[in-house]
Order: structure tokens, then C-alpha cells, then sequence
């Protein structure tokens, strides 16, 4: 096992050092065609990367997924596996998660102790929203069609290896509005004479954060944040435009709709107060991601089988997961699994100074064997 952890931590690098964005990764798909092809994996190319394994006669199939997109962030760390590409880096660990996926398949080569098909599932672009969505609609899941599916996310500031997940919804969705308010500038020592917008603008960043605190139950974990605020306005010049900008987080449909038409109605309502025009968009980026109850279960029995800690009903995160779209397609479950609290690890996602644990890679790689072994059993 030294020599698997050494070339997954040499694999893990290589991936880190190359970062690529969402749709831009040209290079990492061939890398990822490249292990599987040296594995003796069937390799489908497309939007993304998808590795075939097959053992026994069994005709049932699980899908197991990993991300493999980069950010736009400039790297602070100095270690020598730092991105090579200025201003992107792998700030949420997607190097990692691919690492983790690719040493599950050569477990499971090394070891077919199974009776089925695995279909791995190499996606990209999940930073936008897009991957997932880009793949079913190419037609993966028709090509190759599964019954369960499942994926994973490093959760730094938990202890290496720590297995979490629930049944339900376990990341909210992720909605972007835009508020554009028009009116009539002018000076700013005569402000009756004309409209201006930034007085509305601001009476609205207040109230909108009403929806979450008296249009919603405390429980629903809902977030509305105006992220920001825009004017046309100068040193001595008010505004006649101000465009608000933002993101809200919802745990369910139905709470994703109430969030948007009560902005509108607030808008609406500040706008007519003021004698301004409004415009809003709203549009979700990411749907929730549900867990389903069975899948939670056998995610939680392949972890206790490795003797991992485990959580079966972590709250969810509010943080939004392109894995939705899978769940949302097949009966699936989305885990998170701690980086580890020192350091690098325990940095926030998406840091300048973050960096995957690399303890954590054959931990993944021996869950994702584990959990294909129990839902893909050998007969007799």
C-alpha cells in the first residue's frame, strides 16, 4: 500500500500543478485517458472522460463520479507541486477527488471482486454548473446506463477520512439575481431635482435580507446575499443607474420560488416608492442535490466496513454541488469526507493557501472500491 499512496500522491500532484478551467481542460482529460488506458480500462471520450469496468456476468451497474476542473485563483502556496498556471489553481480539491477515483479503479483492476459493471465517471466544469448537465445531455447515461450513482467532496476542517452524508437534500441550490434600478441622475447637491438610484438601491440591499429573516422559517437555512453594488454615479454626481448583484441559497424548490418572488415583490414595491424603474433576474445555477435514503445507507456501510468515522445525518451544507444533476437523474448519494484541521487542509475551499490532503487519497480510493464491492457483490 506504500507504493499505491506514493503514486497517487505523485498522480495527485501532477494534476495540481496543471490546473485547467471549466471546459478548458484539454489537458487533464488526457491525462485521466491516459491512467485508465495504462490500467487496461475501456475509455469513452467526450465532454468528459468515462471508464468502463466490468467483472462477472452480473448486468446491474453503479456510476462513480469525480470533478475535475479548476479555479480561477492565483496560488499563495510555495510547495513544489504549486500551479504552474498563473492565476488558476485547485482550490477545492478536484485534483484530489479525481486522484481518489483513478486509484479505486486500479484497486478494483488489481482486485475485481465484483459482479457488474462500474462506470466511472470523469467530469468537468462542475465549478459553473455545467459538467454534469453537459454529460447526460451528450447522452452518458443512455450509453451507459446505471442504477445508483455517487459522489464525493473533500470537507476540510473535519478530521482526515471522516465520512458524512444524509438522506434528503445535502447542498442547497445555488440562484444569481441581478436588480438593475433606473431613475434620473444629477447633481449630487440638488437631489430633488432629479431620480437617483443608489438611496433606493441601498433601502433594498436592507430589505431583501427580510425574506430570509420573516418570510422564512428559521429552519430552512435559506441565504441572500447581495454580493454587489454598482452605480453610474461620481465624486459630485448621483447615480441614475445602480445594479445590485447577487446569490441565494435555497434547500428546496419551493423555497427557491418564494426567495425569488418575494424579491421581486420587494423590488417592485421600493421602486414604486421611489419613482424608479426596476428589472429583475433571477436564474438558478445549481438545483439542490438529494441524497436517496438507500444509497445514504450504503455509503455509511462501506465506510463503517473500513472502520472510518461516520455521520449519517450531518446537516446539509448550503454550498451548491453540479452532482445534483446526476442525483437528480438516478437514485444516488453525494458524501463529504474530512481533508483534516492543520495546515493547508483545513484552509477553506476555495483559499489561495488551500491544498488537498494527500493522506486522504487511498482513504477515498479504498471507500469507492469498498462501497463497489457491497452494492456490486459476487455471487455464490
Amino acid at each position: 500500500m506504500g507504493d499505491f499512496s506514493e503514486n497517487l500522491r505523485a498522480l495527485r500532484h501532477e494534476f495540481h500543478a496543471n490546473p485547467e478551467l471549466g471546459f478548458q481542460e484539454e489537458w487533464t482529460k488526457s491525462r485521466i485517458a491516459k491512467h485508465l488506458h495504462d490500467l487496461g480500462i475501456e475509455v469513452h471520450e467526450g465532454v468528459g472522460i468515462v471508464g468502463i469496468l466490468r467483472a462477472g456476468k452480473g448486468n446491474r451497474a453503479i456510476g462513480l463520479r469525480a470533478d475535475f476542473d479548476a479555479l480561477p485563483i492565483t496560488e499563495i502556496n510555495d510547495f513544489p507541486h504549486r500551479s504552474r498556471n498563473e492565476g488558476i489553481m485547485h482550490a477545492c480539491g478536484h485534483d484530489g477527488h479525481t486522484t481518489m477515483l483513478l486509484g479505486a479503479a486500479e484497486l478494483l483492476v488489481k482486485d475485481p471482486d465484483f459482479d457488474g459493471t462500474v462506470v466511472l465517471l470523469f467530469q468537468p466544469n462542475e465549478e459553473h454548473g455545467l459538467g454534469a448537465k453537459a454529460m447526460i445531455d451528450e447522452g452518458v447515461l443512455e450509453r451507459f446506463p446505471i442504477q445508483e450513482v455517487y459522489g464525493a467532496h473533500n470537507l476540510p476542517g473535519e478530521p482526515v477520512g471522516h465520512v458524512s452524508t444524509r438522506a434528503g437534500v445535502i447542498t442547497f441550490s445555488e440562484n444569481l439575481f441581478e436588480i438593475e434600478i433606473k431613475g434620473q441622475g444629477g447633481h449630487a447637491s440638488m437631489p430633488h431635482v432629479g431620480r437617483e438610484t443608489i438611496t433606493p438601491a441601498s433601502e433594498l440591499v436592507l430589505a431583501l435580507q427580510t425574506i430570509v429573516s420573516r418570510r422564512l422559517p428559521p429552519s430552512s437555512g435559506a441565504v441572500v446575499s447581495v454580493t454587489e453594488f454598482i452605480t453610474d454615479g461620481q465624486r459630485n454626481v448621483l447615480p441614475g443607474c445602480t445594479v445590485l448583484k447577487g446569490d441565494a441559497r435555497a434547500a428546496s424548490p419551493e423555497d427557491r420560488r418564494l426567495i425569488e418572488d418575494s424579491m421581486r415583490q420587494i423590488a417592485a414595491g421600493i421602486a414604486l416608492s421611489h419613482n424608479v424603474d426596476v428589472n429583475v433576474e433571477f436564474r438558478t445555477e445549481f438545483v439542490e442535490a438529494v441524497n436517496n435514503v438507500d444509497a445514504a445507507n450504503h455509503v455509511i456501510a462501506a465506510a463503517e466496513a473500513l472502520q472510518l468515522d461516520t455521520d449519517g445525518n450531518r446537516p446539509s451544507m448550503t454550498f451548491s454541488e453540479d452532482f445534483a444533476n446526476f442525483a437528480a437523474a438516478v437514485p444516488g448519494c453525494f458524501l463529504l469526507i474530512g481533508n483534516g484541521t492543520e495546515g493547508s487542509h483545513g484552509r477553506p475551499l476555495h483559499s489561495a493557501d488551500y491544498d488537498f490532503n494527500d493522506e486522504l487519497l487511498p482513504i477515498g480510493a479504498n471507500l469507492w472500491a469498498e462501497l463497489v464491492r457491497q452494492r456490486l457483490p459476487k455471487r455464490g
